[in-house]
């Protein structure tokens, strides 16, 4: 955490005591002492937790002989002031639209319907958990050299490879190696999924995005993958996905990297743990043992529920999607 330099000041020493200064040690005070009139006699004890916690002991009610306020009294109105500005901050804040008047020549595109989900599920998303980002960045030689060598091979079979396919065999992977991340939150305890249904983001252009669901992702092979990541988005975008296509998702995975974009705060999709956002592939400039080397890079962006992870075993798991990927045989 940063914090703000403080220059020192020096300050001149107060002078020593001549010799016939006396030094008188102050009277030892008695176990009641009068603070004030308004609130009778306290205990130096009373007065010194009033202090701490800033209390004004005019406003505390005295429960002990003839109305004295006792160490009990103050820790009971301190709390009292706890729980009353705990309920404030818990209480959903009226937050009223801003009132937008449209100037000449404004446009006004109504929402649609699915717009309006989009927009409540993002805000309730925020709202229900808190929110970490950790970036990893990954080598996609190995990917990128096994697509180019079975893509026509897949073609054959009237499917299309796409990187889409790794990149979600590689979350399974990473969900078997720490099941955690599967998992969902709840009042009672984590609610680790048996099943692996990954969601993968698809755009539906300026009408928003929606999510089909992968049922079972992790008992495919990469060619079942890549076959029902083309039927998924191709009904996706023509409007022809049934209502159980987009639900029972444990995990999403969204490539936002298909616009160009580098870097990504996807939101998770709840109630699910988390969401890997991954970015354009590039050509970089990479050091490889201690040598200089050009490698398609990607960046993966893995946003986690702070409240089921915590950043090393999200980190563990982004690690194992990296390693998969660079890995790839």
């Amino acid at each position: 955490m940063d914090t703000d330099g403080v220059q020192s000041l020096r300050e001149a020493s107060p002078p020593a005591p001549t010799l016939e200064t006396k030094s008188v040690a102050p009277q030892r005070q008695e176990t009641l002492t009068p603070i004030s009139k308004d609130i009778g006699f306290i205990s130096p004890v009373v007065a010194k937790i009033a202090a701490e916690h800033g209390v004004n002991l005019s406003q505390v009610q005295g429960s002990g002989l003839n109305g004295r306020i006792t160490k009990n009294d103050v820790l009971s109105y301190v709390e009292g002031q706890k729980s009353n500005v705990e309920s404030q901050v818990s209480q959903p804040s009226n937050l009223q639209p801003f009132n937008i008047k449209p100037t000449e020549g404004d446009q006004l595109i109504k929402h649609t319907v699915i717009r309006k989900q989009i927009a409540e599920h993002m805000v309730i998303s925020k709202q229900t958990s808190p929110h970490v980002l950790t970036v990893m960045e990954a080598d996609m030689s190995r990917v990128a050299k096994h697509r180019s060598a079975n893509k026509e091979i897949f073609g054959r079979d009237q499917v299309n490879l796409t990187f889409t396919a790794y990149f979600i065999m590689a979350i399974v992977a990473g969900l078997k190696a720490y099941p955690n991340v599967n998992s969902s939150w709840t009042e009672e305890g984590i609610l680790v999924h048996k099943a692996v249904n990954i969601g993968m983001a698809t755009s539906l252009g300026q009408e928003g995005l929606i999510v089909p669901v992968i049922k079972d992702a992790d008992n495919l092979s990469l060619l079942a993958m890549a076959r029902m990541v083309n039927d998924l988005a191709n009904r996706a975008r023509s409007k022809k996905l049934h209502p159980e296509d987009v639900k029972g998702g444990t995990f999403t995975l969204t490539n936002h990297g298909t616009s160009g974009s580098l870097f990504a705060f996807p939101v998770i999709n709840q109630p699910q743990s988390g969401i890997l956002g991954v970015g354009a592939m590039q050509k970089r400039v990479v050091v490889i043992d201690e040598a200089i080397a050009i490698r398609p890079m990607v960046y993966l962006s893995f946003v986690f529920d702070h409240r089921i992870l915590d950043g090393a075993s999200a980190d563990w798991f982004l690690a194992k999607v990296k390693e998969t990927l660079e890995n790839w045989t």
